[in-house]
C-alpha cells in the first residue's frame, strides 16, 4: 500500500513522542499510526532508556521516523524541546503523542481537514479523549464554596486563579479551552519560535502541559476537536513512585502558580485540601500508595519552606 501522509502539499505535520522505558507502547502506538487513515509526514521519538530502542522503530519503515537516543537527564519536557528542534523545516504543524495512547482511524485525518481551514488565531487544537478517569473527588474538589474561593471551577478547560487546569473529559462538540494535555496534541510550528517546554519540570514532568498550553493560550486560542478521538492506555511502567509524585505534585504547582502570577494564597488552600483528600482516601481503602503520597506532599511544603528564598 503506497504511503498516504496527512495533509495537503501546502501543509504537513510532524509528531515528537518522548518515551523510556516501553518498548511495547512504543511498538504499539506505531503499529496504530502505521495503520490510520493517513499518516503523519514525520515521527521524532526522542527515547531516554538506557537501551536504544531502534530495533523496535526499524520495524515501522513505512513511516517516515527520525529516532533520538537522549542521553540527557530522563524528562518529558527536556526531551520534547530536543524533538521540536529535531522536526524537518518543511513541516508546518508540530504534534505531541504519549507513548501509551491509540488514535481512532480517521482521526489524524479529520484533524487535518480541521487545521486547513483553521483561522490564523488558533494556535493548538487536541485530539478527544474517549476514555477519561473517573472523576475521583471532583465533587468535593468543586462544590460551592471552592468555586466561590476561586479554588477549582466546574467550566472545562479554564485554568483557575488557585492554578488548577479543570478537566474537559470527553466533549461532545468542539470546545475551547484554556489549556490542553500534551497526551494527543497539535500545534502551529510558529508557536514554537518563542515557546519552550519549561525544563523546571524534570523527570517526570508534572505540569509542564499545563504551563505549555496555559502560556500559548494568552496569544492564540485553543480546541478540543470532537471528531478526532483517541484512547490513553495508562503504562504501568516508566512511572515516578508515588512518593515523589506527591512532592513534584506540591512544589511544580507552587512554581506553576507563581509562574504565571496566580493566586498564592488560593493555590495553598488547594494544596491543603488536596493532602486532606488524599489522606482520607488512603484511610478508606487501606491504599498504601495513597499514604505514600499524602507523606510525599507534606515532604513537598517542607522542601518548599527550605526553598522559599529561591521561590520569593
Amino acid at each position: 500500500m503506497a504511503l498516504i501522509v496527512a495533509g495537503n502539499k501546502s501543509l504537513r505535520a510532524g509528531f515528537v513522542i518522548a518515551t523510556k522505558d516501553r518498548p511495547k507502547d512504543i511498538r504499539n502506538l506505531l503499529k496504530n499510526l502505521a495503520n490510520l487513515s493517513v499518516h503523519p509526514n514525520q515521527l521524532i521519538i526522542v527515547d531516554s532508556s538506557e537501551k536504544s530502542g531502534r530495533a523496535v522503530v526499524s520495524e515501522f519503515n513505512k513511516l517516515n521516523i527520525k529516532y533520538i537516543h537522549y542521553r540527557g537527564e530522563p524528562s518529558a519536557s527536556a526531551q520534547r524541546n530536543a524533538g521540536i528542534k529535531a522536526v524537518d523545516s518543511a513541516i508546518d504543524l508540530i504534534g505531541f503523542l504519549d507513548d501509551d495512547c491509540i488514535l481512532e482511524y480517521a482521526s489524524l485525518e479529520k484533524m487535518m481537514k480541521f487545521w486547513e481551514a483553521a483561522p490564523a488565531d488558533i494556535g493548538g487544537c487536541a485530539f478527544n479523549l474517549r476514555n477519561p478517569a473517573p472523576a475521583g473527588n471532583r465533587k468535593i474538589r468543586c462544590n460551592s464554596i471552592t468555586r466561590w474561593l476561586g479554588i477549582y471551577s466546574d467550566i472545562p478547560g479554564v485554568v483557575t486563579r488557585s492554578g488548577w487546569g479543570t478537566i474537559t473529559g470527553t466533549v461532545d462538540k468542539d470546545l475551547e479551552v484554556k489549556w490542553v494535555p500534551s497526551t494527543a496534541v497539535v500545534w502551529r510550528k510558529q508557536i514554537f519560535n518563542t515557546e519552550y517546554f519549561e525544563e523546571f519540570f524534570k523527570g517526570y514532568s508534572y505540569l509542564e502541559d499545563l504551563d505549555f498550553s496555559y502560556n500559548v493560550s494568552k496569544s492564540y486560542r485553543i480546541m478540543i476537536l470532537a471528531d478526532a478521538g483517541y484512547y490513553h492506555h495508562h503504562s504501568v511502567s516508566g512511572r515516578t513512585s508515588r512518593l515523589n509524585f506527591g512532592i513534584v505534585e506540591v512544589i511544580n504547582r507552587i512554581f506553576f502558580v507563581k509562574k504565571h502570577n496566580l493566586s498564592l494564597s488560593r493555590c495553598y488552600c488547594a494544596l491543603i485540601i488536596r493532602l486532606a483528600l488524599t489522606l482520607i482516601n488512603s484511610l478508606k481503602t487501606f491504599d498504601k500508595h495513597e499514604l505514600e503520597r499524602f507523606f510525599g506532599n507534606i515532604a513537598g511544603f517542607l522542601h518548599l519552606v527550605g526553598l522559599n528564598r529561591k521561590f520569593k
